[in-house]
């Protein structure tokens, strides 16, 4: 039995965000039960469970409301600009696992980014200065300007993982390289505590797929998946 054949009460943050809008398609057409937490839903399928958050500024009662009863979140939370809006998604995160602990809620997946690995953090102080996954072009030269470009969200990506780490909870992280809007393919390649060697983009409609297949995979809860095509 699968995800696509399982159906399953599921919880959509930033449903209306680039990977969360492809986790509410997908999520919708293999018959699962959801609702979509937007800060504005009205954009939303009609038909389709919303409540209405803003993570930036998080009401514990509505997060709350939103997880009673569900068997899994998804979480395509992050900033609407990487380089300006940092800090949303760890405080958003932070808010959702408070939800889900209270509401006895475990299994959570959440995307970030494929420079975290090599983020100091404070429950990683001293990461691996590279990533065992990138290639001779990442190590010197791709990931020095991904971090300058992106440091402010890359740390706050760290932290996110910092807080999901120390929760209790079911949790998974994907890190994605560069997202793209290309058509899903479903075809993509995936690694345990890594980044893929080569992967430089994937489409979000893949992230959001591979997140969703890994809901009935057990060996993925506590881990950090890198995925790329």
């Amino acid at each position: 039995m699968n995800w696509q054949e399982l159906s399953m009460r599921l919880v959509i943050f930033a449903a209306t965000g680039g990977i969360g809008r492809h986790l509410l398609e997908q999520a919708l057409a293999a018959g699962h039960d959801v609702t979509a937490v937007a800060r504005n839903p009205r954009s939303l399928p009609a038909g389709v469970r919303t409540v209405a958050a803003d993570l930036a500024d998080p009401d514990p009662a509505a997060l709350a409301a939103a997880v009673d009863g569900a068997d899994a979140v998804l979480s395509g939370l992050g900033p609407r600009n990487p380089r300006s809006d940092a800090g949303i998604t760890s405080r958003g995160t932070r808010a959702i696992v408070a939800a889900m602990q209270a509401g006895h809620v475990r299994r959570i997946i959440v995307v970030s980014a494929a420079p975290v690995g090599t983020v100091p953090s404070p429950g990683r102080p001293n990461p691996p200065k590279h990533d065992p996954g990138d290639g001779f072009f990442m190590r010197h030269l791709g990931a020095r300007i991904a971090n300058t470009l992106f440091r402010a969200h890359y740390a706050d990506l760290a932290l996110m993982e910092d807080i999901l780490a120390g929760s209790g909870l079911d949790w998974t992280v994907s890190r994605p390289p560069k997202l793209t809007d290309k058509p899903l393919t479903g075809v993509y390649r995936t690694a345990f505590g890594q980044n893929i060697r080569g992967g430089f983009s994937v489409p979000r409609a893949d992230v959001a797929h591979h997140m969703l297949r890994m809901l009935d995979q057990p060996g993925t809860v506590k881990q950090v998946v890198g995925i790329a095509h």
